[in-house]
């Protein structure tokens, strides 16, 4: 059974959180009840309200999956469905064919501009998280909890991943912390370079605060090292200076001291029963029963289906929305695009009956292969099917780090060496059934296919390609870049997305993106 500390959310009152914060960070939180009287009434509830920040990740509000925690549509305005769109759909692997009202500007990477909603989505969803992590932390500094280092580590790891997607989705924001809560004047703009900073120090400083386990869904102290490894990873991105030593570092704790492992089954990864894994480090929970939501992995499973084509209890589904396609970027990858000749497990994750090799036409279901990636049916055990899903979001996990270590190796970056690399790329690919490669295959091009090929869907792929230097320019193109069928060249003012012309005029201070 999944034990889960999110699964409290529901039970757990709101009143100590701040309300309407993505419009006005300085608002007061409205208290209901004082601290002490809610933990004399209920003496885990800094537990329960702690669960709730998490679930602020996946779900949209507390009264199930039509309500929200800001003003920004239930379905469509989570923070997980906002990293599949801004990081997945953006990028070359996966398109939607919905067009609605700024989605084709996510999945042509082409016109964007302050107006999309998503965009505000995803901003607002960072701009809730934030406060509430902070009201927390100062509800934290009156009272006397057990574990309370271990919970502040956490609630402070929290507030710095919400950070993280400000720092790579939009470069600049508001430095939002308990120090300047209930500030009277609009907070300053603060750049990439401070931003980074803050987060790094934050996560430095979590290190010590996080124990070494924790209940599954929490944070840990690999969790906060993955983030800072990955943050990084993309220091040179957003410092203009390159940080893969110290991003060794960190991948060397979480390989070495984290006790994970790779799973012996790719696919169970993306099953219903994936809280069973040991290679996932971090999950963004989903229950169909307790934590409903359009916008968890309901939104990637049910997307991905279609009853057009499909049967959809073979996927533990009970609805498909025929909207989500992967594109040649992705599936071509294997053997030459020949999927039925492949060895590679991964390669048979594509549903091909009925449906065209090439996407001639983004908004034609037909055109592409849906991702069947991942699947709400239980792996171990029979399962029933339901209409939202149950599988968890794996947003850190063992494999990426490895493949992430072998980046470093390739970069020469110190700590790496390209032996141990080629061992873990190998033990990646060979867990799918794929060849191994020589040391000689290590390339930057080969692993930047591999980490397509191993986590594309995931909310990684926008990121890598600006990485490895393939996301803006005409280095590389890919179906429906710049919104022409064979791909076309886009401004590098496209590495950052728009400030959302609301996030404007609430306060004066920002300023918009270059390009937009």
């Amino acid at each position: 059974m999944k034990k889960l500390t999110s699964i409290l959310f529901f039970v757990i009152p709101l009143t100590l959180m701040v309300q309407g914060c993505t419009k006005d960070l300085d608002t007061e939180p409205e208290v209901e009840v004082s601290l002490d009287e809610l933990l004399s009434e209920d003496p885990d509830a800094i537990t329960g309200i702690l669960s709730r920040l998490y679930a602020s990740f996946a779900l949209s509000g507390p009264d199930g999956a039509g309500s929200s925690d800001i003003d920004d549509d239930a379905g469509e305005s989570p923070f997980l469905r906002g990293i599949v769109n801004l990081q997945d759909f953006t990028a070359d692997a996966m398109k939607n064919r919905w067009g609605d009202d700024g989605l084709d500007q996510l999945t042509t990477t082409s016109n964007w501009d302050e107006n999309n909603k998503f965009f505000r989505y995803l901003y607002n969803r960072i701009y809730y998280t934030i406060p509430q992590a902070n009201n927390l932390l100062l509800v934290l500094g009156a009272v006397d909890i057990d574990d309370k280092d271990q919970i502040e580590g956490e609630v402070r790891f929290i507030r710095a991943l919400a950070y993280y997607y400000l720092i790579d989705c939009f470069g600049k924001g508001v430095l939002a912390t308990e120090e300047n809560y209930g500030a009277s004047e609009p907070l300053p703009e603060v750049d990439r370079q401070e931003l980074f900073t803050y987060v790094e120090n934050e996560l430095l400083a979590v290190e010590e605060l996080l124990s070494d386990t924790n209940e599954y869904g929490r944070a840990n102290k690999s969790v906060g090292r993955m983030l800072l490894a990955k943050l990084y990873m993309n220091a040179g991105v957003y410092t203009g200076t390159e940080r893969f030593d110290d991003a060794v570092t960190y991948i060397n704790k979480v390989i070495n001291e984290g006790g994970y492992s790779l799973d012996a089954n790719f696919v169970s990864l993306f099953s219903g029963d994936n809280y069973l894994s040991n290679e996932i480090i971090f999950p963004l929970i989903a229950d169909s029963e307790v934590s409903q939501s359009y916008g968890n992995t309901t939104y990637i499973v049910n997307g991905s289906l279609s009853t057009e084509t499909m049967t959809l209890s073979q996927f533990g589904a009970e609805d498909g929305w025929s909207g989500h396609r992967a594109t040649k970027a992705w599936y071509g990858l294997f053997n030459d695009g020949d999927l039925e000749n492949s060895t590679d497990d991964r390669a048979a994750l594509f549903w091909t009956e009925g449906h065209n090799y090439e996407m001639s036409d983004y908004k034609e279901w037909t055109d592409g292969y849906p991702s069947i990636k991942f699947r709400n049916n239980f792996y171990f055990s029979e399962s029933n099917a339901t209409y939202f899903s149950s599988t968890d979001f794996p947003l850190f996990r063992l494999a990426d780090v490895y493949l992430l270590y072998a980046e470093c190796a390739v970069r020469g970056a110190s700590g790496a060496d390209m032996g141990t690399a080629l061992g873990y790329v190998n033990a990646v690919r060979n867990r799918s059934n794929a060849s191994s490669v020589t040391q000689s295959d290590l390339t930057l091009d080969f692993i930047l296919d591999e980490r397509a090929r191993e986590l594309n869907l995931e909310g990684h792929r926008r990121s890598d390609l600006i990485r490895f230097g393939k996301f803006t320019g005409n280095s590389y193109i890919w179906p429906w870049k710049g919104n022409t069928l064979n791909g076309a060249s886009i401004p590098d003012t496209y590495k950052l997305f728009p400030i959302p012309l609301t996030a404007l005029e609430a306060n004066g201070n920002l300023t918009q993106n270059p390009g937009f």
